[in-house]
């Protein structure tokens, strides 16, 4: 089985956009759809070999191109999205995004066929078997393996905060679970999940997927589903921890404040820095609090001496790196805010209008 290598890792500073979402009818309500949008029809022409289906019959995931300049983000993923919109409405279907769709229920909808997800099924059970999670993967091309290793490693720390900011998921089977983020803590029921260990350079991490295939514990290296991970088939360094978005803008802030972390940490590895140790407890309850609290988290500081609020955090991450998505994206309610308020106002139906593409 094919691992991926070092040759892998050839450039610096590329984009690439994945987004996951779901198709549902003319109600918002979950569709069983992935057989006329991918196997019973050609997509259009920005959707060849960029679109695929996942767990569920409703599930369905693009793939921008790979973006050679950031500034042409916005345009890539416009053309993607009209796309898939333009071709789920001429199969009679709609198109929604979320962390979770708020009033899907899991038993009552209908697994993907294919034999992968099939495999995983009869591996996982119920975990798997309830999996409706819709996530946001951004990949930042990168020049060299270890690099890209020490750059995933050096990720973490953000992750939680990134999470925060995206969190978009607060009612599960048609219920507020009380959680900003509900995604979050139902995919890492998952194994191979979560914010990951750190790893001594590219050979550990390539020792590690060897040994999960080895010893039936994944089927291939993509099932490793760890938040962040150096991605051994694009050479990239992948960092998975948002939830879907419905909004556009918000997808580009992710995807802006990423590539600039990543570029700002290849030119520390650069400069020989030190990585400094991260317990691997600190960060998963930043990320607990994240999940929890959303916009409204406090995080412990990475000193170790109190804590430090998403605020503070988007100012200071903004001006050192200056990007202005994140700003915009905290200035305006959080996703698991807005479903709440429109819940209130409107009930299930205005909920599942609201996370409509377009809407």
């Amino acid at each position: 089985m094919d691992l991926g290598s070092r040759d892998a890792f050839t450039r610096m500073g590329t984009l690439g956009i994945e987004e996951e979402f779901y198709i549902v009818d003319d109600a918002g309500r979950p569709a069983a759809g992935i057989d006329d949008l991918i196997y019973g029809s050609e997509p259009p022409e920005p959707l060849v070999d960029r679109l695929d289906h996942e767990l569920f019959q409703f599930t369905i995931e693009t793939q921008t191109p790979v973006i050679e300049r950031p500034s042409d983000a916005a345009d890539e993923l416009a053309t993607i999205r009209e796309a898939l919109v333009r071709h789920a409405t001429d199969h009679g279907y709609r198109i929604a995004a979320a962390g979770l769709h708020p009033t899907a229920r899991w038993r009552e909808l209908d697994h993907a066929t294919k034999p992968r997800y099939r495999a995983q099924l009869d591996r996982i059970r119920y975990p798997q078997h309830r999996n409706i999670t819709s996530g946001l993967h951004v990949h930042v091309g990168v020049d060299d393996a270890d690099k890209a290793t020490w750059i995933a490693n050096r990720l973490r720390w953000y992750l939680p905060f990134i999470l925060a900011l995206s969190a978009n998921s607060p009612f599960w089977n048609g219920f507020d679970t009380g959680l900003a983020s509900a995604r979050a803590n139902v995919f890492e029921n998952l194994p191979n999940t979560g914010i990951p260990t750190a790893f001594e350079d590219f050979d550990a991490y390539r020792r590690f997927e060897r040994r999960m295939v080895d010893t039936g514990s994944i089927n291939d290296r993509g099932e490793l589903w760890y938040d962040v991970r150096p991605h051994t088939g694009h050479g990239t360094v992948e960092v998975r921890t948002p939830d879907a978005q419905a909004d556009p803008g918000r997808v580009l802030a992710f995807a802006e404040y990423v590539h600039a972390l990543v570029v700002d940490l290849a030119e520390r590895y650069a400069d020989n820095e030190s990585l400094q140790t991260l317990r691997r407890e600190v960060l998963d309850e930043n990320k607990w609090r994240a999940m929890r609290y959303g916009h409204d988290a406090e995080f412990v500081a990475r000193s170790g001496e109190g804590t430090e609020s998403v605020a503070t955090l988007v100012d200071d991450e903004s001006d050192r790196l200056g990007v202005d998505g994140l700003g915009t994206v905290f200035d305006e309610p959080s996703g698991a805010a807005r479903q709440r308020r429109v819940h209130d106002n409107g009930g299930a139906e205005a909920l599942r209008e609201s996370i409509l593409l377009g809407s």
